[in-house]
């Protein structure tokens, strides 16, 4: 079976202030790579879909949703903005945008648990880890792995899934939505104390956080997964994983001070697919979060991609022009 790349044009629309590290060129960027490198034809393409915003009210307080809905739809005709903390701001195309991100990693589980796709990788925005159940923060809207794992325990019958995050940042907002929900299981690293200064005091018996210093390098990272992630994911035997893939780790990334480089986000990767083997029929959903270095983030995606694809560092591919 191939790996799904979910990914729409509405997700370009959305753009906050003209400097804002997370812009409109990410998404450019992954694209530019994968087809240098021969990747796009490998990959099954799917358009992301709008999402039912049922779906994200299993993940999102209704009244949070619906309040996002009154202030943000309309900017689409008003072409005005609108501003809801100092680092996450809505413009015309933002409510389209983050209706299709939240829709794509529903859309991904939907494909993956139906066995069209062995996994998915959804490249959209804006990214969603971040926003807790009543609150959107720090660039992001709609909490997009919470939602489609809330939506594959629900609407699959799942008894048991993983969220692994490998975000420069903490994501206080899916620890927020998801803490104390014995169907989840949610491990990662991030550096600490950076934004959002949380994460190094759990808060649930279902969190394994591993805050790490700056300049934390990816062999120091790798060590860390294999002395605590694995452990912990096989005694959890997730019968899916989903991950928030977040690639400001990068050494070259200027929203971080971590030191991984592409080999090591391909590692990990490969990593995951074992457990995911071993546990959960080999099903992954995968989604952007950040990433903010456009050279960096497209050879880390494009690594990223050719591990969930079952390739290694030495395949040829055919490059597109």
């Amino acid at each position: 079976m191939s790996t799904a790349f979910f990914s729409h044009p509405d997700c370009r629309a959305h753009a906050m202030a003209r400097s804002h590290p997370e812009s409109p060129q990410r998404l450019q960027a992954i694209d530019e790579q994968l087809q240098a490198s021969g990747l796009t034809a490998v990959l099954q393409q799917r358009e992301a879909p709008l999402v039912d915003l049922d779906r994200v009210r299993l993940a999102h307080d209704a009244a949070h949703v619906d309040r996002l809905k009154s202030a943000l739809e309309p900017l689409a005709a008003s072409g005005r903005s609108h501003v809801l903390d100092a680092d996450t701001m809505a413009g015309p195309g933002t409510w389209a945008a983050m209706c299709r991100a939240a829709g794509a990693a529903v859309a991904a589980t939907d494909a993956v648990m139906a066995g069209e796709v062995r996994n998915a990788f959804c490249a959209v925005r804006p990214p969603g880890h971040h926003a807790t159940h009543r609150a959107a923060m720090g660039f992001c809207f709609f909490n997009n792995v919470a939602v489609a794992a809330c939506h594959a325990l629900t609407a699959h019958g799942l008894q048991r899934v993983a969220i692994v995050d490998f975000d420069v940042h903490h994501g206080n907002g899916t620890e927020d939505i998801i803490a104390g929900d014995e169907r989840v299981l949610m491990v990662s690293y991030f550096q600490h104390p950076h934004y959002p200064y949380s994460g190094d005091m759990p808060t649930a018996d279902n969190l394994l956080n591993l805050p790490v210093a700056a300049y934390t390098d990816g062999a120091q990272v790798r060590a860390l997964i294999d002395e605590h992630w694995v452990p912990r994911l096989d005694a959890f035997a997730p019968q899916m994983l989903f991950i928030s893939a977040g690639f400001d780790a990068h050494r070259e990334d200027p929203l971080g001070q971590m030191g991984l480089v592409e080999a090591d986000y391909a590692w990990i990767t490969r990593r995951l697919m074992e457990i995911a083997d071993r546990h959960a029929q080999g099903r992954i959903v995968s989604c952007l979060e950040g990433g903010y270095h456009l050279s960096a983030l497209g050879r880390s995606v494009a690594a990223h991609l050719r591990a969930l694809a079952g390739l290694d560092d030495t395949t040829p591919l055919e490059r597109t022009a």
